[in-house]
């Protein structure tokens, strides 16, 4: 049975201060940038058909980008969750244990084969590399007797992640295609337009809402898997199931701004320290949260050198490595 969440601010509440700060970094990250606007700016562009130079750049260049953010930070963080509630591993997330770098190869060998893809087939095809990365590390880690530990799987995500980063560096100097395929793993969202979105964004949804549904069975799943057994769970379904949302989730956001470590670690450590173990509160709050942090990143990322940009995958690293160090010295009790 489910403890009943422990937090002293009602999750309705807490939920509500979310969205709020949401909306704010949202304003924040569509009036900040190289370009010189304002909020006032922001909401004309956002409520009226205006023609001007500034009201277009919003709407057409900064809108899509933000729109990018919001997603794949929400699909990061919530993928990150869904790790770390299944492995039971708190150091898990999409980044670190191969997943994003199973996407780039995957994408470096369609530009190779398939150069005239539309972004449906590369997408497509990062969501097959995401599980040829997951099926690798989960299949390294459990060859040794007993079943894979939490140390075992990071360092088989290590080894799994440079192995495929190798062959997507590989691919693109031996092809040429070098600078396309940097394009992605970078981890930008320069570029992102409204066609893009179309494609992606209903992926990323839908793996939300599923695992939102399954979220009672995974709190159950995190607490100990026999339990779960016992309560008549048909735990292999329902793994395999969140397995394919993860697949969805990492899959699409590097379809869309390639590879993209540390949001799926950092963002559910924070969030339990806020609502507690209960999946039903983490996931959508890590899916508001990661929002929330993805555009942080973004808006640095435009303001902290402009007009120059400052990549993404950058401001992260720069935020979550020594989060990382701090996860690996508690002992996976960053905040306790």
């Amino acid at each position: 049975m489910i403890k009943e969440n422990k937090h002293r601010i009602p999750f309705v509440y807490i939920i509500i201060m979310s969205l709020l700060v949401f909306i704010g970094m949202f304003i924040a990250s569509m009036a900040f940038g190289s370009a010189d606007t304002s909020i006032k700016d922001v909401w004309l562009a956002l409520t009226t058909n205006a023609k001007t130079e500034t009201a277009l750049m919003l709407r057409e260049i900064r809108l899509p980008r933000e729109i990018a953010a919001i997603f794949v930070g929400a699909a990061l963080a919530v993928s990150g969750a869904i790790m770390q509630g299944l492995t039971r591993n708190p150091l898990a997330d999409p980044g670190l244990l191969g997943l994003t770098a199973g996407a780039n190869a995957a994408m470096a060998i369609i530009l190779v084969v398939i150069p005239s893809v539309n972004y449906f087939g590369l997408m497509i095809g990062c969501f097959i590399g995401t599980a040829v990365g997951t099926i690798m590390v989960f299949g390294i880690g459990m060859i040794q007797k007993g079943g894979f530990s939490q140390i075992r799987i990071v360092l088989a995500g290590a080894a799994v992640s440079a192995f495929l980063y190798a062959v997507s560096e590989g691919v693109g100097i031996y092809f040429k295609l070098s600078k396309s395929i940097s394009m992605w793993t970078s981890g930008g969202l320069s570029g992102t337009n409204w066609d893009q979105l179309k494609v992606i964004v209903p992926f990323i949804m839908t793996g939300i809402l599923l695992s939102v549904l399954l979220s009672r069975q995974l709190t159950i799943l995190s607490l100990n898997e026999d339990v779960a057994v016992g309560l008549g769970q048909k735990t292999t379904q329902i793994k395999g199931i969140l397995y394919i949302v993860i697949i969805l989730l990492a899959g699409a956001s590097v379809a869309l701004v390639g590879n993209m470590t540390f949001i799926g670690l950092m963002v559910p450590h924070i969030v339990r320290a806020i609502v507690g173990t209960d999946y039903r509160f983490i996931i959508p709050m890590s899916a508001i949260a990661g929002s929330v942090f993805m555009l942080l990143a973004d808006t640095i990322g435009r303001t902290i050198n402009a007009p120059y940009e400052t990549p993404v995958a950058a401001i992260v690293a720069v935020i979550g490595l020594p989060f990382f160090l701090t996860i690996v010295r508690k002992g996976g009790k960053v905040f306790s």
